[in-house]
């Protein structure tokens, strides 16, 4: 039942991105910034950590997921650290993330010729 209800979590998050997409004059870029605050907001009231133990990974895999690393982390480290604890935070669970997309957009950018 995990695999069904990670299937149907992914595949909401798709849809909604669809029809906001298609029904609206948003760009991917604008989908990409909400869905990030959408799963920081629900990371923020703690609803997010239950929607992984009902769903498992497939709430691991959208794009929300990387919002509720940036709050899960800054407030984890807020409480340690107090304030600077806030961009400590953030960064330690995301840094993975962000390294490999800078470091495999650099390689394939050497790698693949740019279309016109």
């Amino acid at each position: 039942m995990l695999f069904i209800n990670s299937f149907l979590f992914c595949g909401f998050v798709c849809l909604i991105s669809q029809i906001i997409l298609d029904n609206t004059k948003l760009t991917p870029g604008h989908i990409t910034s909400i869905l990030v605050v959408v799963g920081a907001f629900l990371d923020t009231f703690s609803l997010y950590d239950k929607i992984i133990v009902y769903v498992g990974g497939g709430a691991l895999v959208p794009i929300t997921s990387f919002g509720h690393s940036l709050i899960h982390g800054a407030l984890a480290k807020a409480n340690s650290f107090g304030l600077i604890g806030i961009l400590v935070g953030m960064f330690d669970l995301t840094a993975a993330g962000i390294t490999s997309a800078i470091v495999f957009s650099f390689i394939f950018a050497l790698i693949f010729k740019p279309k016109n």
